[in-house]
């Protein structure tokens, strides 16, 4: 990496500074911890100054709508509502709901009730019932910059088990995030979740994670929610990922919804839930973008 830029040519981050005073001693270290065998980022995943902050705007959309549907959610509820909240919150702010018409995907959120995983079509029969829990995921576009959040929402009064699956999944996204700091890993994420999971007698699903955010809607790297400490990719400043777990009451395995190659669901047809925050890695630890 040294060797490839000249000290004094402007960093390739696009900060603008001179490399040496920007990305050279990162970039020393990342080297020597490549030749060590470690796994290390690639340039386009770490965001500069700029970035981050426009990055951070998109999210300050993406925030406002799931507080939005917050306000709103409710028994008796279609789908298709939140799906209309989210549509016009996010075009009143400038900016543009990143997953419709994402590789075909029909709607502007996804809507993940009970058993369902992910990717829940919000649609006009889909209503929702007391006692129901529900994943709604929102991702926003603004000015070409994307964010990503979801939250689970309890629907009236829950039974005790959903009630509990709802808040160790949250958990369990929590102590995910409480592992990011610089030079840590991204199986340091993995496992604190799946530790936490499988003592409240919990799965994790393995087969879908989280991923970077920011440039684009998907980015690298991938997020397993599965991992052991001290292995994956190492985490350094500028790195912005979701952390998403997906946790089932039942077993880990899911199914795809063969008519429209989209909606998750467990293969048990047990309960599901997820929260996903967006995260910053910083020099001293993390900073939460989006929840």
């Amino acid at each position: 990496m040294l060797e490839k830029l000249g000290r004094n040519l402007p960093c390739w981050c696009g900060s603008g500074k001179k490399y040496k005073h920007c990305h050279a001693e990162l970039d020393a270290k990342l080297e020597t911890l490549a030749m060590e065998g470690e796994e290390v980022p690639k340039h386009k995943m770490i965001k500069n100054a700029e970035q981050i902050a426009r990055i951070k705007e998109s999210c300050k959309v993406n925030v406002a709508v799931l507080d939005a549907v917050e306000r709103e959610i409710r028994p008796g509820m279609a789908c298709s509502e939140i799906n209309d909240i989210v549509n016009e919150v996010t075009y009143s702010m400038g900016a543009i709901p990143a997953p419709l018409h994402y590789e075909g995907y029909p709607y502007s959120v996804c809507t993940s009730v009970n058993e369902q995983v992910c990717h829940g079509f919000p649609t006009r029969h889909a209503v929702l019932k007391e006692g129901d829990i529900v994943n709604v995921d929102c991702s926003s576009i603004l000015d070409g910059y994307f964010s990503d959040s979801s939250r689970m929402y309890c629907i009236g009064e829950v039974s005790s088990e959903r009630r509990k699956l709802v808040q160790v999944t949250r958990e369990c996204m929590e102590k995910g995030i409480a592992c990011v700091k610089p030079f840590a890993h991204l199986g340091d994420v993995g496992e604190a979740i799946q530790a936490h999971a499988r003592a409240n007698g919990y799965s994790v699903v393995d087969t879908i994670g989280g991923h970077g955010c920011g440039i684009a809607f998907h980015e690298d790297p991938y997020v397993s929610h599965v991992g052991k400490k001290g292995t994956g990719m190492v985490l350094v400043p500028g790195m912005i990922f979701t952390i998403e777990p997906m946790i089932n009451a039942g077993t880990a395995a899911v199914v795809t919804n063969k008519a429209n190659g989209w909606e998750v669901s467990t293969r048990d047809g047990r309960d599901s839930a997820q929260w996903e925050n967006m995260i910053l890695v910083t020099e001293t630890g993390y900073e939460i973008l989006s929840w």
